[in-house]
């Protein structure tokens, strides 16, 4: 059996609280990001010093700049923009990255089954290239279609914590951090 490090238990305390409330009221709390951020913070350092707070800081920025840019093209909510940033508080950039591109990949995943389960392949499908359009010349694609908005009630949108939570577990069970 693995011994899981304190970092690791807090990034999946983390993600799993954030999962639950997400899918329950569709919200993550202010309250847990910013616990997540100064246990980051302070476990990071009492471990690593000084070292370990500008790795914290780091993290932090990363995912904060990141989601940010997601957040602008109204495709995630602040929830999302400030869970990534005490995830990357927590697990510093490196982990970060992995946790990130394990999300998109279980976001994806989960994106498939909910347009499926919903009917609504082609209208995804048409959004999806879309968007390719859009950002290719520089627009918001929320601009052009009000669906692509993830505050538009007609959006076809999913809790994207459990998204967060997904890619984290799994990089925890695959030892990626």
């Amino acid at each position: 059996m693995r011994n899981y490090s304190t970092i690791q238990i807090l990034a999946a305390a983390l993600v799993l609280v954030a999962a639950f409330t997400d899918i329950r009221s569709r919200r993550i709390p202010n309250w847990l990001t910013l616990l997540g951020v100064l246990a980051g913070l302070s476990l990071n350092g009492v471990t690593y010093g000084l070292a370990g707070v500008r790795n914290s800081l780091g993290g932090m920025l990363l995912g904060f700049s990141a989601y940010l840019i997601l957040y602008l093209l109204r495709a995630m909510g602040a929830g999302d923009v400030k869970l990534m940033a005490a995830l990357g508080a927590i697990v510093g950039p490196e982990n970060w990255v992995a946790v990130f591109i394990a999300s998109a990949v279980a976001g994806g995943v989960l994106a498939l089954g909910l347009m499926v389960w919903k009917g609504r392949v082609r209208e995804t499908l048409f959004n999806s290239l879309l968007i390719v359009q859009e950002l290719a010349h520089f627009r918001p694609p929320f601009k052009r279609n009000t669906h692509l908005d993830v505050k538009d009630p007609r959006s076809l949108n999913m809790p994207h914590g459990v998204a967060i939570a997904a890619g984290t577990m799994a990089c925890l069970a695959l030892s990626v951090m």
